[in-house]
């Protein structure tokens, strides 16, 4: 996974795969999710990231 913020912009990008993306939806106005073929997520793309909430991010590790 591969993390890109953007703090000019506010966006934050979450990369889960580097599939060909073949089509977006929509979850919220500032979500938008990128799917591959085989509809997995390869992306999500948060706008406006520090006020939804989600920065700073905390990173957690499974023991």
């Amino acid at each position: 996974m591969k993390t890109i913020y953007y703090p000019e912009d506010d966006i934050l990008e979450l990369h889960f795969s580097d599939n060909p993306i073949v089509r977006e939806t929509t979850q919220d106005w500032n979500v938008v999710l990128s799917y591959d073929a085989n509809n997995h997520l390869v992306q999500m793309v948060v706008l406006e990231a520090s006020v939804s909430g989600l920065l700073p991010l905390q990173e957690q590790r499974a023991a």
